[in-house]
């Protein structure tokens, strides 16, 4: 008994951190509990507001008009109101159900990397399983998109169990083939994306999770497209070492088979490091304001649950 329980704890030891198990991916229904307090109580924080607006939905039939909170859809503003008040107010809509959510996800090379806790692949493989409980507990239809840096699959959105899972294996399989795959196709992203927007119905929900690092132009006006069509989420995942530079002192890089030492000790190195960082983010966040997104970050050392600010 002993040797069996140990053996198990090896094996989950060992991918730990490295790429989503099937038991990861079902674990996060445990989230959902929180999700559905904070709903009760209506005291969401701006970031987990993001997630209860999500599953809000925007139903036919009006229910009444409030204050503009920070977060709530920008689309729904009444402008009647807004000018008649010199404040801005928002109308609130009767919840929806049977929607449907799709969830594009970034198993990419660039995804994989961390320094601590996990890889942002296992945090992105985990946020997209949060999602699906979510969407099967509102009785939604959850569909998902698998990018793994050279080709995509397809889930179309169905409201059950069986399909879900089906989902969660295939993202595990994916995320530990990931360790292994080094090339991105460059065009694969936006076949990806042309093919998401073909099979998304208007007024869905899409959430793309990702790092975003490799995004060009065209990547973005995609986006846009799918913008115009959908409500869309962006999800960013990130780790701290991206945000913030090492510690001072010397270190050794390795890159395409080449190897370089560098020094991170300079002020204007470390200025320059954050300050790539805070240019692609505002990048994100200027994109959202533009085209009526909302946006949410995830870091990977941190739990789901405390980047939402749920607990």
């Amino acid at each position: 008994m002993f040797q069996q329980w140990f053996g198990k704890k090896h094996q989950d030891d060992a991918h730990s951190g490295l790429y989503a198990s099937l038991e990861d991916l079902v674990a996060m229904r445990r989230y959902t509990a929180y999700l559905r307090a904070k709903h009760r109580k209506k005291s969401f924080s701006h970031q987990a507001g993001d997630v209860k607006s999500v599953f809000k939905g925007r139903g036919m039939e009006f229910e009444e008009i409030r204050a503009y909170a920070f977060g709530d859809d920008v689309r729904d503003i009444d402008w009647r109101v807004t000018a008649r008040k010199q404040n801005p107010y928002t109308k609130l809509f009767a919840e929806e159900k049977d929607r449907e959510i799709y969830v594009w996800l970034d198993l990419s090379a660039p995804m994989v990397f961390g320094t601590k806790k996990e890889f942002k692949s296992v945090t992105a493989s985990k946020i997209a399983a949060l999602l699906g409980w979510l969407s099967l507990e509102n009785k939604d239809r959850f569909g998902c998109v698998i990018f793994d840096g050279q080709r995509s699959w397809l889930f179309k959105p169905q409201s059950n169990r069986g399909q879900m899972m089906a989902v969660f294996k295939k993202i595990s399989s994916l995320s530990e083939e990931a360790l292994r795959r080094l090339e991105v196709d460059e065009s694969g992203a936006l076949k990806s994306f042309k093919l998401l927007e073909q099979n998304v119905r208007h007024q869905s929900d899409v959430f793309v999770i990702s790092d975003f690092t490799s995004f060009d132009e065209g990547l973005f006006a995609q986006m846009a497209a799918l913008a115009h069509k959908s409500r869309l989420h962006i999800l960013n995942v990130y780790d701290v070492l991206e945000e913030n530079p090492p510690k001072a002192g010397e270190y050794m890089a390795e890159y395409n088979g080449k190897r370089l030492i560098f020094d991170s000790s300079p002020k204007i190195y470390r200025k320059d490091y954050q300050t790539y960082f805070a240019d692609k983010r505002e990048k994100l966040r200027a994109f959202c304001r533009r085209f009526g997104c909302q946006m949410m970050v995830f870091r990977t050392d941190k739990e789901i649950a405390d980047n939402l600010k749920i607990l």
